[in-house]
Order: C-alpha cells, then sequence, then structure tokens
C-alpha cells in the first residue's frame, strides 16, 4: 500500500506521511477507511514502530486521521460537511455490501441506478 524510498533525503516519517495525506486527496483512501496497525505498517516497511507512529501522531494532529484506541487509526471525513457526510454514508454502504458478499461491480451498479431515480 505505500512505499518508502530509503536512499530519499526526505526522512521516512514524512514519506509515509506524505504519502497518506496524497491518497486522502486522490480519494484513494476515503473518510472512514481504517489504516493498517503501526506494527503491521511498520513491519511490512521494515521500519521501526516509533516511526510509523510518528507518521500516524502528525497525520492526527492535521486532522487526515484519528485513533480510535484499541480499534486503529480511521481516515477521517474531509472536506465540507455535505462531502464529510457522503464519504461517511459510502463506507457504510461499502462496509455493508462486504458483508452481505455483493461483488464490487454490482454494488456500483446498484449505486448507479438509485442516483438516476
Amino acid at each position: 500500500m505505500f512505499r518508502i524510498d530509503a536512499t530519499s533525503a526526505t526522512p521516512p516519517f514524512e514519506q509515509l506521511r506524505a504519502q497518506v495525506v496524497s491518497r486522502i486527496a486522490t480519494g484513494e483512501l476515503t473518510g472512514g477507511a481504517r489504516l493498517p496497525t503501526v506494527r503491521k505498517l511498520a513491519d511490512d516497511l521494515r521500519l521501526a514502530p516509533n516511526t510509523v507512529a510518528r507518521a500516524y501522531r502528525e497525520l492526527e494532529a492535521d486532522g487526515f486521521i484519528e485513533t480510535r484506541g484499541r480499534n486503529g487509526s480511521f481516515v477521517t471525513p474531509q472536506g465540507d460537511p455535505a462531502h464529510q457526510q457522503a464519504q461517511e454514508a459510502a463506507r457504510a454502504f461499502a462496509d455493508r455490501i462486504r458483508t452481505l458478499g455483493v461483488p464490487d461491480a454490482e454494488a456500483i451498479a446498484y449505486v448507479t441506478a438509485a442516483l438516476r431515480n
């Protein structure tokens, strides 16, 4: 999901922070999306857990993510209130679709049809 360039002059925590912000800006990460745990992401990226924790702390301080204790870290909805509510509704829909086992393409077709009515 994320990549760290060990040869870059930019510190690893900043590379990670910038990638999360970029993915939020492009809509790849939406409000309510759960981020990997600090330990898991540190293992995946071969970083010290404190490096990932620092990136998460800075993202939280800037309002991009929120940490819900033992439940993990989640992307906060971005934009104006209407967009925030739309992101939250989309996340709830996606979670429900996964629970029901409906394929993504089919779910998107349902949404497209509903928006036309």
